[in-house]
């Protein structure tokens, strides 16, 4: 029988990425089956960098499934890289479950008649597109009103710009005094590579 794969994603370091764990385990459990591993990052949608999920579909089979809470965890990408992605997965033969995409959760049961299951399959790959574009649009949406938030208040003059954090510049020069690794930076505190190399650049000494 196919396997599951689950795959968590939140966009920065600050959100939960497993907080939408326990609706995976549930709707699985609802059907009578196990997941057969978790694939957790904290990565863009908007982005094609994203190491986890595509270690996923590396080890996935044909016929195996990757289960997400929601479409938007897999892609908020424009439609070229979209297209990418999708192209990987079908080439695969690997089948997209997600909660918010109720023509997919019959990919959880019983294998239909073959002309049922075509059927379906190109239903739910239309389902799919239509809701990764609303997914994107959400996305630009939503970078367009931060961007006019921004303009605003720098009008203003209240815009303060991003809350540095403060124990996390303390950890990093602290690492970075030990002579420590930026790799082993990044596995250590979870943080990115431009995020320490800032911080380096900003306590050199004259």
């Amino acid at each position: 029988m196919n396997r599951i794969y689950a795959y968590l994603r939140a966009s920065t370091k600050e959100q939960d990425a497993n907080r939408g764990k326990k609706a995976l385990e549930s709707f699985s459990a609802t059907a009578s089956r196990e997941i057969s591993g978790w694939f957790v990052e904290n990565e863009s949608g908007a982005t094609l960098k994203r190491p986890e999920l595509f270690r996923l579909l590396d080890i996935a089979n044909e016929g195996d499934i990757l289960l997400v809470e929601q479409v938007d965890r897999i892609s908020r990408l424009n439609n070229q890289d979209w297209e990418i992605l999708k192209s990987k997965i079908t080439s695969k033969g690997i089948v997209i479950v997600a909660l918010d995409l109720p023509t997919s959760h019959q990919f959880m049961y019983k294998n239909a008649d073959e002309f049922t299951q075509r059927m379906l399959t190109a239903i739910n790959s239309m389902m799919l597109d239509m809701l990764a574009a609303v997914a994107r649009k959400d996305y630009e949406d939503r970078r367009r009103r931060q961007i006019e938030g921004i303009c605003k208040a720098k009008e203003s003059g209240k815009y303060k710009g991003r809350k540095v954090n403060k124990g996390l510049h303390e950890n990093i020069l602290a690492l970075l005094k030990a002579g420590k690794s930026y790799s082993n930076i990044v596995e250590l505190l979870k943080c990115s590579r431009s995020t320490i190399s800032k911080i380096a650049r900003s306590n050199l000494t004259p």
